[in-house]
C-alpha cells in the first residue's frame, strides 16, 4: 500500500445504514467517499452535502464515473443482486449489506459475475470483527473445547409495528426477503455457523406471531452440523424488553457463551483460562469501519476481503432452509 492512497467509494441508497457506511469511510484514512446515489433527489442531496460527495439519481449514470472503485450497496435487500451485478459489469468492486441477496440463486449469480469481471465482492458481517468473536474463533480452531455437542444462538429483540410501517419494503417477501431471521437475526446466524462450522440439515418453523407483516416475526430451528454437533436457533422481534443476542457453544471439554459481543462465560476442564481484556467494540460503527478499511486495503493490495461474497451464502442457506422446512413441515438437507 502506498502511503496517502485512498480507495474511492460510492454508496447506493441513502437510508439509515448508509450513514454508518459514510461515517466509516470518512473515518478511514485509506478510503474516500466521492459519490452517492438515491432515487429521492431531496434526500440524496442532503446526504451528499453532509458527506461532501456527488449525487446521482440513477445508478447507471453513477457507474460511468471512472474514479469510483468500490460501490457500497445500502438499498433494500431485494435490490442487492441486480445492483451488484450492474456494478460488477461496470468494473466496480462491491460491498453489500446483509443479506447479500434474498434468494440463493441470486447470491450465486452475484459471486459468478464478480469473478467473471475480476472485481471483489464483500458481504457486511460486522459481528465477526469483534475481538471476542475472533478470540473464540481461534479457541475453537485450536480444539480447546474438544468435540462439540450443543451449539445454540438466541436473538430476542423488539421491533414495533411502527418500525415495520415506517418503510413500505419492511416486512415484505419481495424486498425484505424474510423477517426476524433474514433482517435482524442473520448476523447471529452467520456468527454461529462461522464459529461452529457448516450446517448439514435443518428442521424449522417460522411464524408471524404478533406483527401485521407478510414475513415471520418468530422462528425456531433445529440444526445438525457437519461436525456432529446439534444446535438450536431462536429468533424473534417480539420480545419486550429487548434481550439482545447470545451464543452458547458447548463441547466435551468446556463451554463458551457470547452475550452481545462480549464473552460472558468461558470454562475449559483442567485449565485456568484468562479472558483477555479486549479493546472497546461496538458492532455499529466499529465492525463496519473495520470491514470498510479492509476492503479499501484489499483493493490496493489486490487480495480478497476479510469477508468475501462466498461467505454470505452460508447464513442464507440456514435462513432459507428454515423457511422451506416450515413450509414443507419436514427436515431440509443443505
Amino acid at each position: 500500500m502506498k502511503e496517502g492512497v485512498r480507495t474511492k467509494f460510492a454508496i447506493v441508497g441513502c437510508g439509515v445504514i448508509a450513514d454508518v457506511h459514510a461515517n466509516a469511510i470518512r473515518n478511514t484514512a485509506e478510503a474516500e467517499l466521492i459519490a452517492v446515489c438515491d432515487i429521492d433527489d431531496a434526500n440524496g442531496q442532503q446526504f451528499a452535502d453532509k458527506y461532501g460527495a456527488q449525487l446521482y439519481t440513477k445508478l447507471d449514470s453513477m457507474l460511468q464515473n471512472e474514479d469510483i472503485q468500490v460501490v457500497s450497496i445500502c438499498t433494500p435487500s431485494g435490490l442487492h443482486a441486480e445492483q451488484t451485478i450492474q456494478a460488477a459489469k461496470a468494473g466496480k468492486h462491491v460491498m453489500t449489506e446483509k443479506p447479500m441477496a434474498i434468494r440463493l440463486e441470486d447470491a450465486h449469480r452475484m459471486i459468478h459475475e464478480c469473478k467473471e469481471q475480476g472485481v471483489l465482492l464483500s458481504t457486511i458481517f460486522p459481528r465477526r470483527m469483534s475481538p471476542a468473536a475472533q478470540f473464540v474463533k481461534q479457541l475453537l480452531a485450536d480444539g480447546r473445547l474438544g468435540r462439540l455437542s450443543l451449539c445454540d444462538a438466541y436473538v430476542k429483540i423488539y421491533r414495533s409495528q411502527q418500525y415495520y410501517d415506517s418503510a413500505g419494503w419492511r416486512g415484505t417477501w419481495a424486498m425484505d426477503g424474510g423477517g426476524s431471521m433474514m433482517n435482524q437475526g442473520i448476523h447471529t446466524v452467520d456468527l454461529l455457523q462461522w464459529l461452529v462450522g457448516p450446517v448439514r440439515s435443518i428442521y424449522g418453523k417460522a411464524n408471524t406471531q404478533l406483527r401485521n407483516i407478510e414475513v415471520e416475526d418468530t422462528a425456531v430451528s433445529l440444526l445438525d452440523f457437519h461436525n456432529g454437533a446439534m444446535g438450536i436457533l431462536e429468533i424473534t422481534t417480539t420480545v419486550y424488553p429487548d434481550r439482545g443476542q447470545r451464543l452458547e457453544i458447548h463441547g466435551e471439554k468446556g463451554s463458551v457463551i457470547i452475550q452481545e459481543d462480549d464473552i460472558a462465560l468461558l470454562k475449559v476442564e483442567g485449565e485456568e483460562v484468562n479472558i483477555p481484556s479486549f479493546p472497546p467494540f461496538q458492532v455499529i460503527p466499529d465492525g463496519h469501519r473495520m470491514q470498510i478499511r479492509d476492503m479499501a486495503l484489499a483493493v490496493q493490495e489486490l487480495r480478497a476481503p476479510i469477508v468475501p461474497g462466498e461467505e454470505g451464502i452460508h447464513a442464507l442457506e440456514i435462513i432459507l432452509g428454515t423457511y422451506e422446512s416450515s413450509k414443507q413441515k419436514k427436515e431440509i438437507k443443505l
